[in-house]
């Protein structure tokens, strides 16, 4: 729930009130009264004794909106006409459409885009398949796909409910990359049947972006995926999280003067993303590194561990740290949360060494407070748009897949995740770097293309095999 108002609970109230007398002045203070914040007041239709006007407000959430309107309802002289829920309106009808980008005005034009002329380009790629890239939509197109089983903060919500949020990723992938996406939402939480669907739809695609798959099963998917397509797999909820919580602490740890190579880092999470952020935590040379579950720390002597959990196990944790997260953020240099809300307070965060670094990610309500942590870390993000630092993948995969696609990657490299990391890093200048300031805003400019030109230059051309760690 949001705490204070928010443009995602925007409504436009359009209502009539007389025109004479105090009721329009009395519009904003009654939105104000409720607690709403008044972002727009237009007039639509003005007569001698009526006006018309719309009146737009940020609510809480819908129960404060449905507050809001009553109250407006209550001032003298106010008949209520139409309520819109402007997010709603926003998805009427879908997000993205499909736009030829070639004119079809005549006959000529008609016969070359399709037949008879098309056919001498389908034959030229029947006899080369790589000519698809140059000649098709392949060269610039990702497949966003999911099964609907961990659909942003909301569970397994199912496919169809999953689909306004692949739309969403479509459009962020054209918006900052220039990336022609299309949501695929499949019918299935099976993963044989899941990684057959994408196999057979991949002739089709330059890349494949899998998208909120529940884990383990979301592992094997990708695993399986990458073994057998000749396009990249890229799992954003894993590997675009991890990139940008790196390139965070990158300039978390500058501007506290300490070294990814010495700082001990608790984390909690060891699903999806945290598995990721702990790989590419490591592979940029992290040493000490305890992870939580909502069992406690893993370690080699839990009776409990799956092959993911065994593989955190091997790989951290020397000490053999066996008690719970509170005790396990007790003298740590950096807190990474990928997990739960509420489970650790400004008292826990108090127990961190100096200068301490707190990423609290999970949304929309993060594992502690943002104040309280300010008041005890020294750094502090957050996945929230409301708080500086916001760690949100947007700045990672549309410039990853821009720099796959334009080196024609057939599959994802750690070194790729690391010099997306260090590019996002770098787009924080040394003038700029600063405790409310250390990763870029999602629309500056220079994000995407900084990103998708170290991907290139990693991929040399041709991606080499993705190593784990």
């Amino acid at each position: 729930m949001a705490t204070v108002p928010s443009v995602s609970y925007s409504i436009t109230v359009r209502l009539e009130v007389p025109a004479g007398g105090k009721a329009v002045s009395q519009l904003t203070h009654a939105v104000e009264s409720a607690g709403g914040v008044v972002t727009a007041l237009d007039v639509t239709n003005a007569g001698h004794e009526k006006l018309r006007i719309d009146v737009t407000c940020a609510a809480r959430d819908t129960d404060h909106a449905q507050a809001i309107v009553d109250q407006l309802e209550a001032v003298e002289g106010v008949v209520i006409h139409k309520v819109s829920d402007r997010t709603f309106l926003m998805h009427l009808g879908g997000k993205i459409e499909m736009v030829s980008k070639v004119p079809l005005r005549n006959r000529d034009e008609l016969s070359m885009a399709y037949t008879p002329g098309v056919a001498r380009v389908s034959l030229a790629i029947a006899r080369n398949k790589e000519d698809a890239r140059r000649l098709t939509i392949k060269r610039n197109t990702v497949a966003v796909v999911t099964d609907g089983s961990a659909v942003l903060g909301l569970g397994n919500i199912g496919p169809e409910a999953a689909l306004p949020v692949m739309e969403g990723k479509a459009a962020l992938f054209k918006r900052f990359a220039g990336i022609d996406a299309w949501p695929i939402c499949l019918d299935t939480q099976d993963v044989d049947e899941i990684v057959r669907a994408v196999q057979l739809i991949a002739p089709g695609f330059g890349g494949i972006n899998l998208e909120d798959i529940s884990a383990p099963r979301c592992f094997e998917v990708e695993r399986r995926l990458r073994e057998l397509l000749d396009i990249p797999v890229f799992h954003d909820d894993q590997h675009g999280t991890a990139i940008c919580v790196l390139a965070a602490l990158t300039n978390a740890l500058r501007v506290v003067g300490k070294s990814i190579e010495d700082v001990k880092i608790t984390m909690a999470g060891a699903g999806a993303a945290g598995n990721a952020v702990l790989r590419l935590l490591l592979a940029a040379g992290a040493r000490n590194v305890v992870v939580c579950d909502y069992l406690g720390a893993v370690h080699q002597g839990r009776d409990d561990l799956d092959e993911s959990l065994r593989w955190i196990a091997e790989h951290t944790n020397a000490e053999g740290y066996s008690g719970d997260l509170r005790g396990a953020v007790k003298d740590a240099d950096v807190f990474v949360g990928v997990s739960a809300p509420g489970i650790l307070t400004g008292d826990d965060i108090a127990t961190m060494a100096r200068d301490a670094v707190v990423f609290a990610l999970a949304n929309p309500e993060p594992e502690v407070s943002p104040d309280d942590a300010r008041e005890h870390a020294a750094v502090v993000a957050t996945g929230r748009s409301d708080y500086p630092n916001q760690i949100n993948n947007v700045l990672a995969f549309p410039g990853v897949f821009r720099g796959l696609l334009d080196a024609q990657a057939t599959e994802v490299s750690m070194q790729m995740l690391l010099a997306a990391a260090g590019a996002l890093a770098a787009v924080v200048t040394p003038e700029e770097l600063g405790p409310n300031y250390i990763i870029p805003s999602v629309f500056h400019p220079d994000v995407a293309g900084a990103v998708a030109a170290a991907v290139r230059e990693s991929a040399g051309g041709r991606a080499r095999g993705f190593t784990e760690a």
